[in-house]
C-alpha cells in the first residue's frame, strides 16, 4: 500500500467517527421514539427500573461518548469504555441477537480503536 494511503491519524477519525454515529443515532431515535427501543432492553433491567428512564440515562452515556469520542481525550480509554458497552450489549440481550450481532462487530471496530492509540 502506498504511503499516503497509510494513514493511522485517518483510521482513528474513520473509526472514531462511525462509532460516533452509531452512538449518536441510538440516544437520539431512543430520546424521540423511547416506544420503539424499549422493546430491546434487558428485562432484567425493566423489572428493576422504568424502560423510558433507563432510555434516558443510556441516551445520556451515548451522548457522553460521542462526545469524549470527538474530542479526542484520552481516547484509548474512551476505545475501551465503548468495546466494553457494546459487548455489553451482545452479552445481556442474548433473544436479540438477529439485531445486536452488529454490535459484536462494533466492539472490535472500537478495540480496534483502542489498540491503534498509544
Amino acid at each position: 500500500m502506498p504511503k499516503a494511503l497509510s494513514n493511522p491519524a485517518l483510521v482513528s477519525w474513520l473509526l472514531r467517527l462511525g462509532l460516533v454515529a452509531v452512538f449518536l443515532y441510538a440516544a437520539l431515535s431512543s430520546l424521540q421514539h423511547p416506544q420503539a427501543w424499549v422493546g430491546f432492553l434487558p428485562a432484567f433491567l425493566t423489572k428493576a427500573v422504568a424502560g423510558p428512564t433507563i432510555l434516558k440515562v443510556l441516551a445520556i452515556y451515548e451522548l457522553v461518548l460521542s462526545a469524549w469520542l470527538l474530542s479526542g481525550r484520552w481516547l484509548q480509554y474512551c476505545a475501551l469504555v465503548c468495546a466494553v458497552t457494546l459487548a455489553g450489549i451482545v452479552i445481556s440481550t442474548p433473544a436479540q441477537l438477529i439485531i445486536t450481532f452488529r454490535d459484536a462487530g462494533l466492539a472490535c471496530m472500537a478495540l480496534a480503536l483502542f489498540f491503534a492509540e498509544k
